[in-house]
């Protein structure tokens, strides 16, 4: 999750990507997201458990930043906001 392309990056992990993304848009988790207006989501990766879901994380949050904006830049180098289109429905 990032504000705008190089701004503040966030990296987590949960069970539901589309509900917690919804939940950091609408400000509804109090916490990093909140605090520094994280709405875009730019990056993910979808694991089959949690145990490497979690050594990923800790993988990438132990990067450079430099190397985080390469991960992001190399599958979405437009920093475009996946999560774009995910809520149409919602009022």
């Amino acid at each position: 999750m990032t504000n705008k392309k190089n701004g503040t990056l966030y990296t987590g992990i949960t069970n539901d990507v589309v509900r917690r993304v919804f939940e950091y848009k609408k400000k509804l988790v109090r916490g990093f997201c909140s605090r520094y207006n994280l709405t875009l989501l730019v990056y993910y990766e979808i694991f089959g458990d949690a145990y490497s879901a979690i050594a990923r994380e800790k993988q990438i949050k132990g990067w450079l930043r430099s190397k985080k904006i390469a991960l992001i830049e190399g599958e979405n180098p437009e920093w475009k906001d996946l999560s774009e289109g995910w809520y149409d429905d919602i009022p």
